[in-house]
């Protein structure tokens, strides 16, 4: 679109969206003075878009500003009960929510960085939004009230959601491009395969499998490895699976950055977004309209896509040097970087992050809505450190496949949801639990404790020998090696580290000066 049409359209949109109510600042008690007008995302500096979307990631919202929802659900739906609204003494709870004043209230490990990831009393209880306010009353019998779930049965603490550690988000815009790249490339496999037909499905060299078309033309997907059931989904030969790479929930539920914003101020914080609730509508009855603008969430997205990449932290001091060479060797050789493959390429430019997402699904914004922002994930007006094209290819570090795999030793296994958050919630699906988890993106997790899908590991060693499942050949190998190699592996992994702001190379020593690796001759 030309940039005149860019800058007529954002004028219009300035016009015909109103945000939260002006009025007297005097006595006002408000995270946000002023909300971007729908448009405006397209007439300003990059670095003051972003810094308004830092500054939506660490408001901690308040009742003057539309935070909380009396009347509704995290999940958007209205209450069971609507007779017994969500407001004080009711206005916050830690299973069900709202759980959080802000973003960064549970997003800021280490180094305290906005975005990053959380202590376990940062925790999530995912899908117990979709209860009123969980107070595990056994008298109270109504289904997703406060206790009984959809079939009426009684919820304990470890069957009403999901317990989730707070992953942090940086470089969390090349792994959506990385989706989106992956995405295409099954979508284009797909198309080609005919009635009759079976092809591979392989993307960066990921397999996920097969896919097949009955002589009728319909569409088979058991033979497809890897992908969530929601991009499986067909109901005959003119609707196809989508194939649509989720890379974000550790269950691989959420398509976009995007999305993942959109579901998270109302579920934590009841702020709502217009392009999912309307614009001018009070969707949750507290009185407030318009509380995050569609220009809002692209701020917001933005920083999140463009914040600094995870590199590794490696001391000067020759005996841990040695170990991590070893462990660096080992972690290769005894099958782990199958799936945590080291780094997946971004071609054909994908280091140009574009919002909206074209795979958005409804409720978030589409590419049709409005015109595209692009930023260049490479560029040194970034938070750094960055990572930049080598021979027309980005090689993103990330130390995974974005593939789901049941890493789990089967029933029994505490390791083991019991929700599957990728089928319809109340069907016997949901309930029969969930043991098919995105292979873990290791950089920067070391320094982003606790660990494993649940955080309920404070070591690298315990989260290691809880693989099994899919993983366990790797598992045997692993407890195959010498005490010290088994050392060794460990202290490779904890030079993945997420690095101090403002570092200047993706490899440092403990002091944070560039470090060269491996050293020369090694």
């Amino acid at each position: 679109m030309h940039p005149r049409h860019i800058a007529a359209l954002a004028i219009a949109w300035c016009v015909a969206v109103a945000t939260v109510t002006t009025q007297s600042s005097i006595g006002r008690e408000v995270a946000v003075t002023r909300h971007l007008a729908d448009g405006e995302e397209f007439s300003m500096p990059l670095h003051r878009l972003l810094a308004r979307g830092q500054r939506l990631f660490t408001a901690a919202w308040t009742i003057q500003e539309g935070g909380g929802r009396p009347l509704t659900k995290g999940t958007g739906n209205p209450l069971t009960d609507r007779s017994s609204r969500l407001a004080f003494p009711r206005n916050f709870n830690r299973v069900s929510g709202p759980d959080a004043n802000s973003c960064a209230g549970c997003h800021n490990v280490p180094h305290g960085v906005p975005s990053g990831g959380g202590d376990i009393v940062a925790k999530v209880f995912v899908l117990a939004q979709r209860f009123d306010f969980v107070t595990f009353d056994g008298n109270d019998a109504i289904p997703a009230r406060g206790e009984a779930n959809e079939l009426g049965l009684p919820s304990q603490l470890q069957s009403i959601a999901n317990s989730r550690a707070t992953l942090g988000m940086f470089g969390s815009g090349f792994i959506e491009m990385l989706a989106r790249q992956m995405t295409v490339d099954l979508r284009a496999i797909r198309d080609a395969t005919v009635p009759g037909t079976s092809r591979r499905l392989i993307s960066k060299g990921v397999s996920f499998g097969t896919i097949a078309r009955q002589p009728d033309g319909r569409w088979m997907t058991a033979g497809v490895e890897g992908i969530p059931a929601p991009s499986l989904a067909t109901t005959g030969p003119s609707n196809p699976p989508s194939l649509i790479i989720r890379p974000f929930h550790q269950a691989g539920n959420v398509i976009s950055l995007r999305q993942f914003s959109n579901n998270a101020f109302n579920h934590h914080h009841g702020i709502q977004t217009t392009e999912r609730f309307g614009i001018d509508t009070d969707a949750d009855g507290d009185g407030f309209v318009n509380e995050m603008t569609r220009a809002d969430v692209t701020a917001v997205s933005l920083y999140q896509a463009t914040l600094a990449v995870p590199g590794r932290v490696i001391p000067n001091d020759p005996e841990i040097e040695d170990a991590v060479l070893v462990g660096e060797k080992r972690f290769a050789s005894i099958g782990c970087t199958t799936c945590h493959i080291p780094a997946l390429p971004l071609n054909r430019n994908g280091w140009v992050f574009t919002e909206p997402n074209p795979f958005n699904p409804a409720g978030n914004l589409r590419p049709d809505d409005v015109p595209s922002l692009s930023v260049d994930l490479t560029g040194d007006d970034l938070p750094m450190p960055r990572l930049r094209p080598v021979g027309g290819i980005v090689y993103v570090p990330a130390f995974t496949d974005l593939k789901l795999h049941d890493i789990t030793s089967g029933p029994g296994d505490p390791n083991i949801e019991a929700l599957d958050m990728s089928q319809p919630a109340g069907s016997p699906a949901f309930f029969a639990g969930n043991s098919r988890f995105l292979t873990r993106k290791l950089w920067g997790f070391a320094n982003e404790p606790p660990y494993f899908h649940h955080g309920l590991y404070t070591t690298i060693r315990e989260a290691i020998l809880a693989h099994a499942g899919e993983a366990s050949t790797a598992r045997a190998a692993y407890d195959a090696l010498s005490t010290y190699e088994q050392d060794c592996v460990v202290e490779f992994l904890k030079t993945l580290q997420v690095l101090r702001p403002r570092a200047q190379a993706l490899v440092v020593d403990e002091h944070g000066a560039p470090k060269r690796w491996p050293p020369r001759g090694r």
